[in-house]
């Protein structure tokens, strides 16, 4: 690949992933077949993420990213490439050799209340982690009182169960729950998608308050890209398991290069009408593929209006684009022909530093 998915801004790496794959094998059907039933769910991605860094990660539903999620937890095992937290090669370690990295890698999940345990009070939800590493009594009954504090609940609140709480409350235990261990990265799957807008905001305010005063790192899973916007320094686009444009976010809103990554960029509904008018809208035709029998060549291509032969027949690599920005694509739009010389492009891409480009 010649292009890597990294930040560039001098902080030291945290996550670091190379080439992963998670293809859940079919083991049964009609069309059952050993070789190729399986369903390719995370397919080649790679990226760096950096301490006290928020990388967003977007794409249509079913596109990978909870599944990428929970792999790089290691809640599901990958079925290729690597894994490293801190220089710590993670993706084949065992329970036992996890244990140091539960610590510092936790994550909060979309559903707030399907991922508290309706039985157990808030003190025993948050206090679980703790207990496990070894936390007692008094100790860690002191711990879940500051915890809820810092995320703005009563130290009280202990006491009580899921069921007594509106979403964005549950929303800020589960917070407090992946809190607890005092971890460096926090993957936040969807974190307020079930959440109404002004709770949204409350719920990314303290977000950006705990990144601030505790020097985390965020893995930011969402489908809505004007959330991501706000709260992400870099986005990653995904689609069919794979990784189609990684760029700084500002840069990612004004000068996409991917089509795909054009077509979310305009279904985000605009206030200003005369704007909104104005703005280019690139229609995405059709169904996703289906991830059993990605199509060949670039798995956006059935769906793309600008795609050519070289887009059915060679998949595109990530090149790297000035100021950081990576796209897979053979026809990037956005780009000028000195973005397309300066660019580090694999020598297998159809499309060479002199073709004519689509450049919108």
């Amino acid at each position: 690949m010649s292009g890597h998915a990294s930040a560039g801004n001098g902080a030291k790496p945290l996550l670091e992933v190379e080439h992963l794959e998670l293809h859940f094998p079919i083991k049964e059907g009609i069309f059952f077949d050993r070789e190729r039933a399986r369903v390719h769910a995370v397919d080649d991605v790679s990226f760096v993420l950096t301490e006290g860094e928020t990388l967003g990660l977007v794409g249509e539903s079913g596109c990978g990213k909870t599944t990428l999620s929970r792999t790089l937890m290691r809640l599901l095992d990958p079925t290729g490439g690597s894994i490293r937290f801190h220089g710590r090669e993670i993706a084949e370690a065992g329970k036992r050799e996890l244990r140091p990295t539960r610590r510092e890698m936790q994550m909060v999940f979309q559903d707030p209340f399907a991922s508290l345990n309706p039985r157990k009070t808030v003190a025993q939800s948050v206090s679980t982690p703790l207990r496990l590493h070894g936390a007692r009594g008094e100790e860690a009954d002191r711990r879940v009182r500051e915890l809820l504090e810092r995320v703005g609940l009563a130290p009280e609140h202990a006491k009580r169960y899921p069921h007594e709480f509106s979403g964005g409350q549950r929303q800020r235990i589960g917070i407090a729950r992946a809190l607890a261990l005092e971890p460096k990265l926090i993957i936040l799957d969807e974190p307020v998608s079930a959440l109404d807008v002004s709770v949204q905001a409350q719920i990314i305010n303290l977000l950006d308050d705990l990144q601030e005063r505790m020097g985390l790192a965020y893995l930011f899973v969402a489908h809505d890209l004007s959330v991501v916007r706000h709260v992400s320094e870099r986005i990653a686009v995904m689609y069919l398991g794979k990784l189609m444009e990684v760029s700084p976010a500002e840069e990612l809103y004004t000068k996409p290069i991917h089509p795909y990554t054009n077509a979310l960029l305009g279904a985000i509904p605009v206030p200003d009408p005369r704007e909104n008018r104005e703005r280019e809208r690139i229609v995405v035709s059709g169904e996703p593929p289906n991830p059993i029998d990605p199509p060949s060549g670039c798995v956006f291509h059935p769906r793309c209006e600008w795609a050519t032969e070289a887009c059915r027949s060679v998949e595109p690599p990530l090149a790297r684009y000035p100021n950081g920005h990576l796209a897979a694509c053979h026809h990037p739009r956005n780009v000028t022909a000195e973005d397309l010389a300066g660019a580090e492009r694999d020598p297998a891409s159809p499309l060479s530093a002199g073709d004519e480009l689509p450049v919108a």
